[in-house]
């Protein structure tokens, strides 16, 4: 009996719907991080003219085979 009750405390539950905003919110985050590698190219600035976002992932993009110049 003790060993269940261990085991149930050491055990996550996962509902279908906590599972789903997880996932939600993954694959938003994982699209975020595909679009500020691959596609950006310096469109995203917070002050005109920065380009620090672009600077930032540079030799990544370089590193996956994105075209940036």
């Amino acid at each position: 009996m003790a060993n269940s009750q261990a085991a149930q405390a050491g055990s996550v539950d996962l509902s279908a719907a906590s599972a789903a905003l997880w996932l939600a919110a993954t694959a938003v985050l994982a699209l975020l991080a595909i679009y500020f590698v691959g596609i950006d190219q310096g469109a995203v600035s917070l002050v005109g003219g920065d380009t620090h976002v672009h600077e930032f992932f540079h030799d990544a993009r370089h590193l996956l085979g994105f075209p940036c110049h």
